[in-house]
């Protein structure tokens, strides 16, 4: 490079620089901008010698970076000087304690955050990939601003990657997608996802990408023509009112026009709203929804609004904060159009997120506020043990989910995620009153726990001390905050039954002249066909290991003859029975059974394809021997569900242990003071018990009662029964075997 060329490039990077100072939206003092100019100057010496793949000076992106963190973010001085560090630590000898001898510990804090990020993300296969974003939002926990700033530096890496090599773009692309986008859009960052969003496609699928970027330049003079027609109508009025505003026309992304195309299977023509008018205007806060609606009245007046597609977000702004009156009318042409209208405060907030949230709360910084944003998304990363790409996946439909709104019983409003349920919004109020969930009502009447909701409910939750979670509730959910704290519970109630399981373990091989240690527990999680030792401990609490169970293992274990020719099985390399024993041991899998109400059916195992203990099954309905089971994969299948889909019945194999059964007990006794609190007590004490129903009566000295408990096992029915035998004044209990 010449000597001209390298003044020639001091000048732009001084340049840029000033620039960087003149578009900071925050208001910069005397103090911040000195620190900027010592995070410049120490950036511009580490990173004298680097350059970009592009060839250009490498200082120009930290810069860059920094520009986005100033202007399109709206950060301050501490934020600037960090994206301007970002790299340092990573690509060059300096180190965090530098850095914070340097500048202060919070810029220390964000530029280690910053590194941290970097170093995990080289290149990945999918589940490693997933644990880094997990690694990624947690710095979360830290500060906000770590994501912000590297938000800002994945949009300026999506900017400039045209030297890349071809799967090096597609890769970052997908990823930008796959998270950085939806992390925007949670953040209110409405114009960088945009970017995101339309970089992403541009590099993903670049056919499609260039085919509508075409398109709309073709476009553009008739769409511009349309817009000032409607403009032109509506600007009489507005002044006629005196009202001070300003119209926009804003073009649908490309990246959104792609995505109406795809779900609505239609060609780019057909896609009706290509574009919306924003109208911002200016008003006193407290004027604003009465400002706002006036606009809505003259809109109307001239167009004919559709009144399904109203979305007030200024009574009830999203959850990002953002607000605003979009009303879709019949425009010129019979053509739809969507109008936005919202105020110059509500336009930065939408434009801006996060920083213009706080600016019009009482003048707070930067600094301030960080919590309620920190809540907002710290709910996904409250369970560390889900799977890393459940954990993600769980994490993006929380990001990108649209919102309904609900009230309390006292009228306060919630937002929740589209689809969300009545258990849903009970984990949202408490994860305590979720787990002591015992019914809901919606409107005022009762409703199942996975009611889906909409916007406008009044949700009432019932909670009872003794209600616990059970495994179904699961499907009940749709939210990773109510995943999590019932996957929590389910897990310690598991590990205080196997707690149990393995006292009992240990008493009843004593008994058996068998010492419980880590080589026998090991042999028993063989003998039963088990995974872990929790799962062994866990069974036999639940009474679904018996002692015959046990004498079986007890004699074969003594049986030493036994055991020398399988071992003799075992060397010689049996292959196709370890590949079942895999397969048994990968599946907690011991019970089929059938249907919507998962009944247990006789049933013959069909030879043609040997189905064993979770494989994906059905059952066929033969003339003469019954329900023969097939694996889905079978030759025969398609053949079978094909000529005869009428007799196809659905199956699975359940694990046993985590299966339910409903059992009626009838109770009769003396009628006296305290049985009712007595016998609730005693069920409500019994583990794993749920009541379903109970009715009680007592006539003439007499009490009778009807129970309807779900159980896990006869074994624990059988203690059940056994505990309410033993309450002073009843005299039978016994099973009901049909309703």
């Amino acid at each position: 490079m010449t000597e001209i060329d390298i003044e020639k490039e001091n000048k732009a990077i001084a340049q840029e620089y000033k620039e960087l100072l003149r578009i900071s939206y925050q208001t910069l003092t005397t103090e911040d901008k000195k620190l900027i100019r010592k995070a410049f100057d120490v950036a511009v010496e580490a990173h004298k010698d680097q350059r970009r793949k592009s060839g250009e000076a490498y200082i120009f992106h930290p810069i860059a970076v920094a520009k986005i963190v100033a202007s399109e973010i709206g950060l301050g001085a501490t934020s600037i000087a960090a994206a301007l560090l970002h790299d340092v630590v990573e690509d060059t000898p300096t180190t965090v304690k530098d850095i914070e001898r340097m500048f202060n510990p919070k810029v220390a804090q964000l530029v280690e955050g910053l590194t941290k990020i970097s170093i995990v993300q080289k290149d990945m296969n999918v589940s490693m990939q997933a644990e880094n974003f997990r690694k990624m939002l947690l710095t979360l926990y830290d500060d906000v601003r770590v994501i912000l700033i590297k938000i800002a530096d994945r949009l300026h890496n999506m900017q400039t990657m045209e030297s890349m090599v071809d799967h090096k773009q597609v890769k970052i692309a997908s990823e930008t997608l796959y998270i950085y986008a939806p992390l925007a859009h949670r953040l209110g960052l409405y114009n960088i996802k945009t970017k995101l969003e339309d970089l992403g496609l541009k590099y993903t699928e670049p056919a499609i990408y260039n085919d509508i970027v075409s398109k709309i330049k073709e476009t553009k003079e008739q769409q511009d023509a349309y817009i000032k027609d409607i403009s032109d109508v509506l600007k009489s009025s507005l002044n006629a009112e005196g009202i001070d505003y300003i119209i926009k026309g804003r073009p649908k992304s490309i990246y959104s026009i792609h995505r109406k195309m795809k779900t609505q299977n239609v060609t780019f023509d057909e896609v009706y709203d290509k574009f919306a008018l924003r109208i911002i205007y200016k008003s006193a806060p407290h004027d604003e929804k009465f400002v706002a609606w006036k606009i809505y009245s003259i809109v109307t007046d001239h167009y004919r609004p559709s009144p399904s597609r109203l979305r007030d977000w200024i009574s009830s702004p999203k959850s990002t904060g953002y607000e605003a009156l979009h009303i879709t009318v019949m425009g010129p042409k019979g053509r739809w159009v969507e109008i936005q209208v919202r105020s110059e405060r509500m336009d930065e907030i939408a434009e801006k997120g996060y920083a213009a949230h706080y600016k019009y709360k009482n003048g707070a910084t930067e600094e301030g506020g960080l919590d309620v944003w920190l809540n907002l998304l710290r709910e996904a990363l409250e369970n560390q043990e889900t799977n890393a790409i459940d954990f993600v996946e769980d994490f993006k439909m929380n990001l990108y989910s649209k919102e309904i709104y609900v009230f309390t019983p006292k009228g306060d409003i919630k937002s929740l995620p589209k689809g969300a349920t009545s258990l849903d919004f009970a984990f949202s109020i408490h994860s305590e009153i979720g787990i002591k969930t015992r019914g809901t009502r919606v409107n005022g009447k009762l409703v199942p726990l996975n009611y889906e909701l909409k916007s406008g409910d009044q949700v009432d939750i019932i909670t009872s001390p003794n209600q616990k979670p059970t495994a179904n509730w699961l499907d009940y959910v749709t939210t990773s905050r109510a995943k999590n704290k019932i996957r929590n519970v389910l897990n310690e109630n598991t590990k205080k039954i196997a707690e149990d399981g393995k006292e009992v373990l240990t008493r009843k091989l004593k008994h058996l002249k068998v010492t419980l240690n880590e080589a026998v527990t090991n042999e028993l999680v063989n003998f039963f066909h088990l995974k872990t030792s929790l799962d062994l401990f866990y069974r036999v609490g639940l009474g679904t290991i018996d002692n015959q169970q046990l004498k079986d293992f007890a004699a074969q274990k003594s049986n030493t003859l036994i055991n020398f020719f399988k071992n003799k099985i075992k060397r010689s390399g049996n292959t196709a029975d370890t590949d079942i024993h895999k397969q048994v041991l990968n599946n907690n899998y011991d019970m089929l059974v059938f249907g919507k109400e998962q009944d247990k059916l006789d049933y013959k195992l069909s030879a043609c394809c040997n189905p064993i203990p979770g494989d994906q099954v059905f059952g066929f309905v033969t003339i003469n021997e019954g329900i023969k089971v097939h694996k889905k994969d079978c030759p025969n299948a398609i053949s079978l569900q094909s000529n005869y889909a009428y007799r196809i019945m659905p199956a699975k194999w359940i694990d046993s242990s985590q299966q339910e059964f409903k059992a009626i007990l009838n109770i009769t006794g003396m009628d006296t003071i305290g049985l009712t609190n007595e016998l609730t007590k005693v069920i409500s004490n019994n583990m794993n018990v749920n009541i379903q129903s109970i009715s009680l009566s007592g006539d003439a000295g007499l009490f009778k009662g009807q129970l309807t408990v779900v159980v896990q096992n006869i074994t624990i029915l059988k203690k059940l029964i056994d505990n309410i035998k033993k309450i002073d004044g009843i005299d039978r209990v016994t099973r009901v075997y049909k309703n």
